[in-house]
């Protein structure tokens, strides 16, 4: 498999993850990723900040896609119920999704641990990551990758402003 940058000519095939995942989440009745967020412009924007990253099967084609920032996340300056494990420098997780046919076959653990190696090569010991609470498969999938959780934050910019989401901190 190979992890790499996602680049313009990738939108069509990561937008085609997501919007599935979208359709995932819709019919698990999650409400999560339902009013239009992400978009194609919030993932040319990561593409354009450099934080957009996609996993590629051995015959090139795209299976996952994840987004990785180093600028921090002001939505995660207050967290409730709880704490951050560090206050060191870290790195945020957003949007992951992985292609529909291939969920539970260990794809979203690979794309993960791609991730870990490129903050490490950062010298960031510390990846901070949210889900929606209803999302639980996704907790339990951060769980057992071995983030802990640490409490509730609410999101403060974007589409989803002001909703509450499970804030989850994993040392590496």
């Amino acid at each position: 498999m190979i992890f790499r940058e996602t680049t313009k000519k990738d939108i069509k095939n990561v937008m085609d993850i997501i919007n599935a995942s979208k359709e995932y989440l819709k019919k698990n009745n999650i409400n999560q990723w339902q009013n239009g967020y992400p978009n194609e412009e919030v993932i040319l924007n990561d593409i354009k900040n450099g934080e957009a990253f996609i996993l590629l099967d051995n015959e090139n084609t795209i299976i996952g896609t994840i987004a990785i920032s180093f600028r921090g996340e002001s939505t995660y300056d207050k967290i409730y119920e709880g704490k951050w494990l560090t206050n060191s420098e870290y790195a945020v997780i957003h949007r992951i999704a992985i292609k529909d046919d291939l969920k539970g076959r260990g794809i979203s653990r690979e794309i993960l641990k791609e991730a870990e190696k490129l903050c490490l090569n950062k010298n960031i010991n510390s990846i901070k990551i949210d889900t929606h609470e209803e999302n639980l498969s996704m907790q339990r999938f951060l769980e057992k990758s071995g983030f802990k959780y640490c409490g509730i934050i609410y999101l403060n910019s974007g589409l989803e402003c002001g909703e509450k989401r499970i804030a989850f901190e994993k040392l590496i």
